[in-house]
């Protein structure tokens, strides 16, 4: 039997033995992904550790993905590994911005971070979370900066002020007078002597 055909088998006995949890299982590239109900995730992923079929006993990550155009604009994804039997899974769900997920961290203690990075980065809330609170960025932090809508600027900028002696957020500023945009093409040249090139040989070929 084949790599993927193992693959199709485990996929089938994970969504017969799940009960309609599993809404899809597709494999692509050697790999395994089930598509789950959001309110199943915690019976799926515990299904998925204890059985003895499948032996996924190491969470390895947790992410999100952003689609800003669909009705349940984020994904959230799981990666499994089974030591025992040598597979890797990929369990999804689907959420959008006001719809909580339930957590993990019962499941698998090292679902905590994972689960705050997602929060941090995507606004993804996660009900039953013991810690739910920001983790790669700081707490006065405004918006969640891995959402397609996010402005690459920022919304606050943060210095150290020393009227006040601490640390300080202010919106972001913008001097345009400071910025220069050129929209020549690569392919042209250019109009000006661009810094460094004063020495350049002339157009007789002599040295300036």
């Amino acid at each position: 039997m084949s790599s993927d055909e193992a693959l199709k088998d485990l996929g089938e006995h994970i969504k017969e033995k799940t009960g309609g949890a599993v809404t899809a299982c597709k494999v692509a590239f050697n790999e395994l992904t089930v598509n789950v109900e959001r309110d199943q995730i915690v019976k799926v992923l515990t299904f998925l550790r204890d059985d003895s079929a499948c032996k996924f006993v190491q969470l390895t990550d947790i992410c999100g993905v952003d689609y800003p155009d669909r009705v349940e604009r984020f994904e959230v994804v799981y990666h499994l590994l089974s030591m025992h039997h040598n597979q890797r899974i990929r369990v999804k769900l689907t959420t959008d911005e006001e719809t909580t997920v339930p957590s993990v961290t019962g499941v698998f203690q090292s679902a905590n971070w994972y689960e705050r990075e997602t929060w941090d980065m995507y606004g993804v809330m996660f009900d039953g979370h013991p810690d739910l609170r920001r983790l790669l960025s700081d707490y006065g932090f405004q918006g969640h900066p891995l959402r397609k809508d996010f402005p690459l600027t920022g919304y606050v900028e943060v210095r150290y002020s020393e009227e006040e002696k601490r640390v300080v957020y202010e919106p972001v500023k913008l001097a345009q007078e400071f910025r220069s945009f050129d929209f020549m093409s690569p392919w042209e040249g250019a109009k000006y002597i661009l810094p460094g090139d004063e020495k350049a040989d002339d157009k007789n070929g002599e040295n300036k």
